[in-house]
């Protein structure tokens, strides 16, 4: 079989006898030429299979690829599971669309942003990436950048006062000083397991969600007169079912039982009422539970889920927008406590 014949604009040019240039006016500057006459070089074109002047040199020339780099906290693999991430491309999805602009999703995990710097027109970071060299060369590229849930500096950037709505779902689980708290925290610690947490030390990141969200508990916890034990702290690596299970089965086994679960998101304390279900335990008289994020499913559970919602569809617009705009806010988006009957 013959090999198909690569064309460039200067080779379909002389192909047709015309010059390059209008060949180039047919596809991108219409105005130059008459209707009739662009058709035929256009008509020409289609049926030799030649589809246009390289749009890769017309951006390298440009310097605009109608690109953006979705930076996602962990691997694309595990973020488009999680529904929370999945609201929040959503919501990035609808602004870039409507202005014809290109999504590339970027794993969090990766070595390097430099693989894709010179071919997008900057990143969108959604929360802290696992390889903390990333967050270092967002700070340093020239590329415009937009954070959502951690900031680099940069001014323009979207959250949610974690602290503040951990301190508020916290309060509405605790009863006293008696109570017994374990918390089932997310991503404490750079781990891939499942384990307890006991000791923070001063290297971990004071900006990432998880640990706002755990000052937020400990500020409640302080104002109760409660002492969270050293042994009642857990890292679950991932906010899925099968790793909160596993740290949901060690709580509820620990002695004296917890009485209060502080969840730092929705499927952890899904997965932990699961658990408490299946010991034949009752929600909320033997144990309170409460999440984060607002999931659909924390409605529909048994009991439903008293927990934070967050909105991460317009969490994901507003980030859009901020980098369409190119614009440097610093926005604060609100939350609602969703007060149910796990608590």
């Amino acid at each position: 079989m013959a090999q198909k014949k690569i064309w460039t604009l200067k080779s379909i040019a002389k192909e047709l006898g015309v010059s390059n240039a209008t060949v180039s006016n047919a596809f991108n500057r219409p105005d130059q030429l008459s209707e009739k006459r662009r058709e035929e070089i256009l008509a020409s074109c289609k049926k030799l299979g030649y589809s246009g002047p390289n749009r890769a040199a017309q951006s390298l020339r440009s310097g605009r690829f109608n690109i953006v780099a979705l930076v996602l906290p962990d691997s694309v693999e595990y973020m488009i599971t999680d529904p929370v991430a999945s609201d929040f491309v959503k919501g990035v999805s609808a602004v870039l669309e409507k202005n014809k602009v290109n999504i590339l999703l970027f794993s969090g995990a990766s070595d390097s942003i430099d693989s894709v710097c010179d071919f997008v027109d900057g990143f969108i970071c959604y929360g802290s990436p696992r390889n903390a060299k990333l967050i270092e060369e967002l700070k340093s590229t020239a590329k415009k950048v937009v954070t959502a849930d951690f900031d680099i500096d940069r001014r323009a950037s979207v959250i949610v006062n974690n602290q503040q709505a951990a301190y508020e779902i916290a309060k509405l689980a605790l009863h006293g000083s008696k109570d017994l708290v374990a918390v089932l925290g997310l991503r404490l610690i750079d781990s891939d397991v499942t384990c307890r947490v006991y000791d923070l030390n001063d290297a971990q990141d004071k900006a990432s969600i998880s640990l706002q969200r755990l000052r937020g508990y400990q500020l409640a916890l302080e104002e109760q007169g409660i002492t969270l034990a050293s042994d009642r702290l857990w890292n679950i690596p991932e906010s899925n079912y099968h790793f909160a299970s596993i740290a949901a089965k060690e709580a509820l086994n620990s002695l004296p039982r917890p009485n209060v679960l502080l969840c730092m998101s929705d499927l952890i304390a899904l997965a932990a009422i699961a658990e408490i279900n299946a010991l034949g335990l009752r929600i909320p008289e033997d144990i309170r539970v409460v999440g984060f994020d607002g999931v659909e499913e924390a409605a529909r559970s048994v009991p439903p889920l008293t927990t934070i919602h967050q909105n991460s569809i317009d969490k994901g617009i507003k980030a859009a927008e901020l980098f369409i705009e190119r614009a440097t806010d610093a926005v604060v988006i609100p939350y609602q406590v969703e007060k149910r009957q796990s608590c």
